[in-house]
């Protein structure tokens, strides 16, 4: 790993605005996102906000389809079906997480793999691990990006994985396997104190729990980099997994912070999924 100034803060805002100029500069999908959310789930919400800035800031069309929480699952996916059927939908997304009567695999299942911006059905994950997508999933873009932005090279480091969902954990640590020098994949009742624990000789963090304040800066060796996807809203204000103590946040080479950390960059790298879909289209 290079050497950089201690305790650097990861600007998401300002990579991500990096990445909606880029996006500018290209043709506007003449095609609207639609965005399916079910309930007023704050994060949820607060995310869908934040899609619909970048959106209007590009002139794209953005559609939010909310749905009551006693919606049906069966409803739901109808809805989703109808509306990607349109000849001018270019992307289609279901705002995570779902209520568990919806049976969230099934609905993201129903996404037509050709405009799945996230990659999380099935079909469009399965083309993606076979060299067969025009995509990729918005996290692993965002990792890139954060380590293209600190010259990291994965292939020389310790990464640990701190958490297995299926939208983070999961799929960071399939894609990962054969890119690094060592992976450890641990979970949020892992014994993350441990001095034996993989966390601690890990050059990188990445993790994704939403479990707010789960890894301290001790609790990382000197001189490593967090990247942290976890989010969860903690008495109105949005928290991430990694406890952010200014004094700590110095033996770290770079974390990235919640809010403005990971977030930005992952609606931005969402938003070049959807030109990329709809130009193909």
């Amino acid at each position: 790993m290079d050497t950089f100034s201690a305790g650097y803060r990861i600007q998401g805002k300002e990579m991500a605005r990096d990445i909606i100029v880029r996006l500018a500069a290209r043709t506007k999908p003449d095609r609207f996102l639609a965005a399916f959310v079910v309930g007023d789930n704050l994060v949820s919400l607060n995310f869908l906000k934040k899609k619909e800035e970048v959106a209007e800031a590009l002139g794209v069309e953005f559609r939010l389809y909310q749905l009551p929480e006693h919606a049906a699952a069966e409803a739901v996916r109808r809805e989703i079906e109808d509306v990607q059927r349109e000849p001018r939908c270019g992307g289609v997304l279901v705002q995570l997480p779902l209520a568990s009567h919806l049976g969230s695999h099934a609905l993201l299942n129903s996404i037509d793999a050709a405009k799945d911006v996230d990659v999380l059905g099935e079909r469009a994950r399965g083309a993606f691990y076979n060299g067969d997508s025009l995509v990729v999933p918005p996290a692993l873009s965002v990792i890139e990006e954060i380590c293209n932005d600190r010259k990291l090279v994965l292939e020389r480091m310790r990464v640990a994985v701190v958490g297995v969902g299926f939208l983070i954990g999961k799929p960071v640590a399939t894609w990962l396997q054969g890119r690094v020098k060592e992976l450890t994949i641990l979970t949020r009742k892992s014994d993350l104190l441990s001095s034996t624990c993989g966390i601690r000789n890990a050059d990188l963090v990445i993790t994704g729990t939403g479990s707010p304040g789960l890894i301290h800066a001790h609790m990382v060796k000197e001189g490593a980099g967090v990247i942290d996807f976890g989010t969860s809203m903690v008495e109105g204000k949005l928290r991430g997994d990694l406890y952010a103590e200014p004094e700590e946040m110095k033996r770290l080479a770079f974390y990235t912070p919640t809010p403005g950390g990971t977030g930005p960059i992952l609606v931005a790298k969402l938003f070049e999924n959807f030109y990329t879909l709809s130009e193909s289209q």
